[in-house]
């Protein structure tokens, strides 16, 4: 390959092909960034970082820009709302395990923001906003990927091409992967209010997840903003479910304010547990939600994608100094146990406890959680496996 082709493509401008792109290049690796999108987004997605990504993002400058424009959750919490009882886990029990014993609540669309800055001064990295992913071929030496950009054809070749373009991924879909597995039934609504609900409901954390006499929702905070996740039934079309008196009273439920919510942003969204069978088709790689798609309860689908990428990079950059490309089959090997036994079941864990309807089964779930809370013995595994540092150690075991 001539010097403008031997570098690794990476599809997609979020946070997981942005880290990609960020460990490639510390590596020495020239890497080509493609994102359909005129910029990164800023939308209200992902907002909890975990305690190991931040460790992981550290080093590389990221973590310590991105703590002051976020908050720190040292402990969050599962609540009867009605009643205010709660099992609140402190993450202060495994400080000997991280440099960050704390959940940080900050938006995703920081980071990539973050990144894509960094990045922009990296004689290593170029990053194509405006290219949208066509076409994919491959050979012996490489992979061709054919983009449309300012309504004309293109293309870029390089080595590998690292698939990081989320749910709707078109680099799955030009390799003709399923992602197996289902769809939860109930819509969900994201709505985000600037309405301070820490200074009317006792006790909260910045992370809480709570039962509700009809249902059940989720509180997270950010500096500015309530993001609050509504659960409606299931058949419930969008539209409904986006309507405005119908989130204003759903909130009204969870405080009975006299003045309407100020709502920021409102998004629906289908909760997905979903895996495609290999995350390697030859010299195409994916990563993220392109490989797996979990139930947001917990955190974990971003931190995931990041635990992706760096454990990607590092085979990549082995590859790449002259090593076997089947060190690639380790990526798979490692992560996809990891996404189906600690981050799709544990998400699907998460969900089905919270959905539960029976007074008594919540009583029992609510009962073992404060057990476990209180108990240093039980919360310290607990936690160490919620905080996703019990997967990563998984992961680095397998061969």
């Amino acid at each position: 390959m001539g010097a403008s082709e031997a570098r690794i493509i990476v599809v997609g401008a979020g946070p997981v092909g942005l880290v990609a792109a960020l460990r490639l290049a510390g590596f020495g690796i020239p890497v080509t960034v493609v994102e359909r999108e005129a910029d990164v987004s800023r939308d209200l997605r992902a907002s909890t970082f975990h305690p190991p990504t931040l460790d992981m993002l550290a080093p590389h400058g990221v973590t310590s820009e991105l703590i002051p424009m976020g908050l720190l959750a040292p402990t969050w919490q599962v609540r009867m709302h009605a009643t205010g009882e709660k099992a609140e886990f402190d993450l202060g029990l495994i400080a000997d395990e991280t440099d960050h014993p704390y959940r940080l609540q900050c938006e995703q669309g920081n980071l990539v923001r973050l990144l894509a800055d960094m990045l922009a001064g990296d004689p290593l990295v170029e990053i194509r906003f405006g290219a949208e992913l066509t076409g994919l071929s491959q050979d012996a030496d490489g992979v061709t990927a054919v983009l449309r950009r300012d309504g004309a054809a293109d293309r870029v070749r390089g080595p590998y091409l690292i698939g990081a373009d989320g749910a709707a991924s078109a680099t799955r879909t030009l390799l003709g992967l399923a992602m197996e597995g289902a769809t939860y039934p109930e819509t969900t609504v994201l709505a985000s209010t600037r309405f301070p609900f820490h200074d009317h409901i006792d006790g909260l954390s910045n992370v809480n997840y709570c039962w509700a006499e009809d249902g059940n929702f989720a509180l997270l905070r950010l500096p500015d903003l309530w993001r609050c996740s509504l659960y409606y039934p299931p058949g419930l079309p969008p539209e409904e479910a986006l309507a405005a008196d119908r989130i204003q009273g759903q909130l009204r439920d969870i405080y009975p304010s006299g003045e309407p919510f100020d709502i920021v942003d409102k998004r629906p969204y289908r909760v997905h547990q979903r895996i495609v069978a290999d995350y390697r088709v030859g010299r195409v790689l994916l990563a993220g939600d392109a490989a797996h798609l979990n139930s947001p309860s917990g955190g974990m689908g971003m931190n995931g994608g990041i635990h992706d990428a760096f454990s990607l990079t590092e085979k990549l950059a082995e590859v790449w100094r002259g090593g076997d490309p089947a060190l690639l089959d380790r990526y798979t090997r490692q992560r996809k146990p990891v996404a189906e036994r600690q981050i799709l079941q544990q998400a699907d864990g998460n969900r089905r406890r919270m959905t539960e309807k029976d007074p008594a089964k919540r009583r029992a779930a609510l009962a073992e959680l404060q057990e476990t809370a209180e108990n240093p013995k039980k919360a310290r595994p607990y936690l160490l496996k919620t905080s996703m540092i019990e997967g990563l150690r998984e992961a680095a075991a397998i061969p």
